[in-house]
């Protein structure tokens, strides 16, 4: 019993992806929270950096958030780190052996990986790191193919390409746990997708934005301006049910001219629908509907786990909603295009927290993108 309390009370390193870095910390916390953990950094935990040391964890919650985030490459059970190979050395001799010696067994096989952020390592520098590591004691089977466990010699350069110091900045030693879910942004990319539109939501983004929203297995979610259904597809991915409503008839009918080069007109089976069948989640589709998101078509209940959505800004898709100066009594068939007027910003948004106020049940998340405005510094 107390071997298994030691090592539950392990430090772990993830290792992060250097892309979307605002997006990073949110999602590893809310991926924590859905295990009912909070993010415990390290001492020195520097958000930019692209490893962070988490305390408090079980190897289980690591695994957990791992088999969920797109921001994070990998995540290890931390042996050793230090400024200089020499301070990596003398940490990995305090650690404990018990942890060690499971991992390190004459039955067993293992693999050491040398991973260089921001700079590249020639294969004879690789070599001699991973002889320097000769003061562990591995009697184990050596496989490069299929080892069954394998450890990391992880160095940190810095994050500037242009200033990249001849020694690491930083060290890091550990027993690899699990890869992150970065495959999913290549499998789900709208360059293989059925069905896309101008502004159709990147695979990547979609993903973060589900992991923020806390979406689960069997919740229901609701975007009310749905497009193409990216953000439908990443939630289904997860196990939630989806639906969601848009004014573009055509885009919710899948009609109209394709965005696809070489390609003038949409194909018959070109919808969201469509999109979830491909990668396999189309029982988790309700349905989608030509909905404006000005007007209240819904029941006041609240009934949405999450609402995400990516509202129109006016810039590469235009910001409509129905309505006219004049009475229409006139009754309309469903190919009917109704007048529409602008819709300004401050109107989308506020109906939408309007609409989520209303419909989000309790604990539930609201996910969407805010357009903000950045000037470039200007240089004299």
């Amino acid at each position: 019993m107390a071997a298994t309390n030691s090592r539950s009370c392990l430090q772990y390193l993830i290792h992060l992806a250097h892309d979307h870095l605002d997006f990073r910390l949110p999602e590893i916390k809310a991926l924590l929270s859905l295990r009912g953990k909070p993010f415990t950094p390290s001492e020195n935990f520097k958000e930019k950096c692209p490893f962070w040391c988490l305390e408090g964890l079980s190897e289980e919650d690591v695994c957990s958030v791992m088999a969920r985030s797109v921001c994070a490459k990998s995540a290890f059970e931390l042996w050793g780190h230090g400024q200089t190979h020499s301070e990596l050395r003398t940490s990995l001799l305090n650690y404990p052996m018990e942890n060690m010696t499971p991992f390190m067994r004459k039955d067993s096989t293992y693999r050491i990986n040398v991973y260089t952020f921001n700079k590249t390592l020639e294969f004879a520098d690789r070599i001699k790191r991973i002889d320097a590591l000769d003061y562990l004691p591995f009697e184990g089977t050596v496989s490069l193919k299929s080892p069954q466990h394998v450890f990391c010699l992880l160095e940190d350069y810095g994050t500037d390409p242009n200033n990249i110091p001849e020694h690491p900045d930083y060290i890091y030693f550990g027993r690899w746990i699990a890869d992150g879910q970065r495959e999913l942004i290549r499998s789900h990319s709208v360059k293989n997708r059925h069905f896309i539109g101008n502004t159709s939501m990147e695979a990547g983004l979609s993903f973060i934005m589900t992991n923020h929203a806390k979406v689960k297995e069997n919740d229901l979610v609701f975007d009310p301006f749905v497009g193409t259904g990216s953000l439908l597809v990443a939630c289904s991915q997860f196990g939630a049910y989806v639906c969601g409503t848009d004014i573009d008839y055509n885009t919710i009918h899948g009609k109209g001219r394709s965005s696809r080069k070489n390609q003038k007109w949409r194909g018959v089976d070109e919808n969201i629908r469509a999109n979830l069948r491909q990668y396999g989640t189309e029982k988790m589709y309700l349905d989608v509907m030509v909905s404006d998101a000005s007007k209240p078509v819904w029941r006041r209940t609240a009934v949405f786990d999450a609402i995400i959505t990516d509202p129109p800004y006016g810039i590469r898709e235009s910001t409509r909603r129905t309505g006219s100066n004049k009475d229409m009594t006139k009754p309309c068939d469903e190919s009917h295009v109704p007048v529409s007027q602008e819709y300004h910003l401050s109107d989308i948004f506020s109906d939408l927290l309007n609409f989520s106020a209303h419909h989000l049940v309790m604990g539930g998340r609201l996910v969407y993108w805010l357009p903000v405005y950045r000037p470039e510094t200007v240089r004299v």
